[in-house]
């Protein structure tokens, strides 16, 4: 019988423990210093929706009628006079949230414009009133 001594070749096997080390790096660098931006927009629903988020909030509520009238806290006031009853209910407010609850049939414009002058005046979130299908 021959033995011989039989050499092993070495197959090309690579170890990859360095190589993923160095992607798990790279992959946690570009994570943190990335930046996320946050769109600024505003959490809208439609006025009829299939489900709805049932909450009792006692907050400070903007109506805005069919006829394009603003009521706040059950009271009419104008556009002109809006900032100033805003800014007052958010310096005594917590959270200054502000609900607004507009008929489906009122200018669209006229939404965006309240929407705006509330954000002037402090309000950081807007949260806008929907019905229940």
């Amino acid at each position: 019988m021959n033995f011989s001594q039989i050499k092993k070749k070495s197959s090309g096997l690579l170890n990859i423990t360095p190589l993923i080390d160095v992607l798990f790096i790279l992959i946690i660098f570009f994570a943190v210093s990335s930046t996320f931006l946050e769109q600024p927009g505003i959490k809208l629903e439609l006025p009829e929706a299939k489900k709805t988020d049932l909450q009792r909030i006692e907050k400070a509520v903007l109506i805005i009628s069919k006829d394009e009238k603003l009521y706040f806290r059950n009271k009419e006031t104008t556009l002109e006079s809006l900032p100033a009853l805003l800014r007052d209910a958010m310096e005594q407010s917590t959270d200054k949230v502000l609900i607004i609850q507009a008929d489906k049939d009122v200018h669209h414009g006229l939404v965006i414009k309240v929407m705006d002058i509330a954000r002037q005046s402090g309000v950081k979130k807007l949260v806008v009133g929907t019905e229940q299908k």
